[in-house]
This record gives C-alpha cells, sequence and structure tokens, in this order.
C-alpha cells in the first residue's frame, strides 16, 4: 500500500488535486472551456427538453461524459509532452486515441440528445 494519507485527510487531498486538474484544464486547454460553455448551455436545456427526472439525468450525464473524456485526453496529451517533442509513432497513437475518445463521446452525447428530442417533439 502507498503511504500518506487515510480517511478524511485522503478525501480532503484527493478533492484539492481534483480542483487543481479543473483549473488547469479551464486554463490550459481551450477544447475544455469550448466544451464547459457547451455543457453550460446544455443543462438547463436538459431540464428544459427531459420530461422525466431519468431522460434530464441522461442528458445532463452525457454532457459530463464529454467534459470527462475531453480531462483524459488532456491528461495522455500531457504525459506525451512531457516525455518529448520529438515524433514518435506511439506518442502520435496514443493522441490520436485521445481525441477519438473525445470524438466517440460528442457522437454518443448526440444520439442521447437526438433520441430524447424525437421522442418529445415527432
Amino acid at each position: 500500500m502507498k503511504p500518506g494519507h487515510t480517511g478524511l485527510k485522503h478525501l480532503i487531498h484527493s478533492t484539492r488535486y481534483s480542483i487543481k486538474g479543473l483549473k488547469a484544464a479551464v486554463v490550459h486547454e481551450a477544447a475544455f472551456r469550448q466544451e464547459l460553455l457547451l455543457c453550460l448551455i446544455m443543462v438547463p436545456a436538459a431540464i428544459w427538453l427531459g420530461q422525466t427526472v431519468i431522460e434530464r439525468l441522461i442528458l445532463i450525464v452525457s454532457c459530463l461524459l464529454i467534459l470527462i473524456v475531453e480531462l483524459i485526453n488532456s491528461a495522455i496529451e500531457a504525459v506525451v509532452d512531457r516525455i518529448g517533442p520529438e515524433y514518435h509513432e506511439l506518442s502520435g497513437r496514443a493522441k490520436d486515441l485521445g481525441s477519438a475518445a473525445v470524438l466517440v463521446s460528442l457522437v454518443c452525447t448526440c444520439l442521447v440528445w437526438l433520441s430524447v428530442a424525437a421522442v418529445r417533439f415527432l
């Protein structure tokens, strides 16, 4: 087991690190800022569009999924960039896979939103 804090101290430190990561994403990642702005618009829209609590939750969670995947993608990019600026096939593949994950999360969110909108309006 890794030495360090346990229990409440661990929770407090983990929360601080998480907040630090969110701040770093806002400051250093343009894509995260854009997706965060999109989520700030879409969450109220989800409350309006969804007709049940479950529909609203699915719409909101689909937006949060984009942010989660973007954070992971940004982490992959930061680690790859830390290793060095020279091109390496595996580094490029890692970045491409992270980007593909973001694309898949965006497609999933679109499918969810289109499905809920179709049920409501058609």
